[in-house]
């Protein structure tokens, strides 16, 4: 009798990672190259490795070290072996290799072609969290992106109704946001009372699925100063007060609205778990001087974890294999906590998110 292909010889305790490149253009192949070239990574986790060998090649060039891969011919004949990396090898860049240091289309294609695939993997069953290194928008875009972003792209792909959002992380301080990216002018018009609540509804319970029981989560005040008591803007009493109140009323220990310029002093201190703000640079540009280079992307609300690095695909420094990895470690490390964990249930009551 045949084994079955998606049997393994690893412990089936351990999660099922699909791990891509990135944009071949950018700083990703090398990046992916080091981090599984670190031995415990592929003890923590079975890791499918989905990628264009030229790129591959490139990858581990720059990087100064050769993956042992194991190859499979497709989806059907997935299987793993404790401690490499499967291969499922890809034909997207037609065997030339990448331009580096700018957006083109065949990187953006080979990088939406990426996401494709490993949604697929997802979605037939054979993988519990995605990781990628660093994409390029523009490029994806170029490659046949027509969504707002990839975490739009994935939602489509996993047929999600509900409200997705863009986490980033630095340590173990959380951000979520109201909007993501829209213009700026049409902040005021997309904060609701139904949004706030979603975004903070969403973070929580991620953190749960990551191990934090109870999790304390700030919410940003739209405007300057939290609007001055309505001298600066109605939103934080209209609209992001009574969303807070309504959490609170729910279990959820949300607390707020705080002035933005402030707020992540006491987030920084640990004061909360997580801060929701209002818009995308609201809550980034803090995040991002507290700790670019170990800092992590996380796509909220899909079926799986999908995470990467914060950081970009660098095209500046693409090819001289100076590419730091510690945001896309933290990531990978993420994945592998979330995909392993038994998510902690919700507070059922007021009292318990004050406690």
């Amino acid at each position: 009798m045949s084994t079955p292909p998606q049997t393994s010889s690893v412990t089936s305790a351990k999660p099922r990672v699909v791990v891509l490149l990135g944009d071949p253009s950018g700083v990703g192949p090398e990046m992916a190259v080091k981090l599984l070239a670190r031995q415990r990574n592929l003890d923590a986790a079975r890791v499918l490795l989905i990628a264009d060998p030229i790129v591959l090649a490139a990858g581990e060039r720059v990087a100064g070290t050769k993956l042992d891969v194991l190859p499979v011919d497709s989806l059907d004949a997935l299987r793993f072996e404790d401690g490499r990396p499967t291969l499922l090898a890809q034909d997207w860049m037609k065997g030339q290799a990448p331009v580096l240091g700018t957006s083109n289309e065949p990187s953006g294609r080979a990088s939406f072609e990426a996401l494709e695939l490993a949604t697929a993997t997802v979605r037939r069953g054979q993988a519990d969290a995605i990781l990628f290194a660093p994409l390029n928008k523009h490029s994806l875009r170029l490659g046949g992106l027509v969504h707002e972003d990839e975490l739009r792209y994935m939602q489509e792909r996993f047929a999600v109704t509900g409200f997705v959002c863009e986490f980033n992380l630095t340590g173990s301080l959380w951000t979520s946001r109201v909007t993501s990216h829209i213009p700026l002018k049409d902040v005021a018009s997309h904060i609701t009372v139904q949004g706030v609540s979603d975004a903070v509804k969403i973070i929580a319970a991620a953190l749960r699925r990551a191990g934090v029981a109870h999790p304390r989560i700030a919410v940003t005040g739209l405007n300057p100063h939290a609007g001055d008591g309505g001298s600066i803007g109605m939103e934080e009493i209209e609209i992001i007060a009574p969303a807070i109140e309504q959490l609170r009323t729910e279990g959820f220990d949300a607390r707020g609205p705080f002035s933005p310029d402030t707020v992540f002093i006491g987030a920084r201190r640990g004061d909360v778990d997580a801060v929701v703000s209002m818009y995308h640079d609201q809550g980034q540009i803090a995040m991002k001087l507290m700790g670019f280079e170990q800092g992590v992307t996380l796509h909220g609300g899909l079926p799986v974890p999908v995470a990467t690095s914060a950081s970009g695909s660098a095209f500046d420094i693409a090819g001289q294999g100076i590419a730091q990895i510690e945001g896309l470690q933290q990531a990978f490390d993420l994945c592998v906590r979330m995909a392993s964990g038994t998510p902690v249930p919700a507070p059922a009551t007021a009292e318990a998110a004050t406690s």
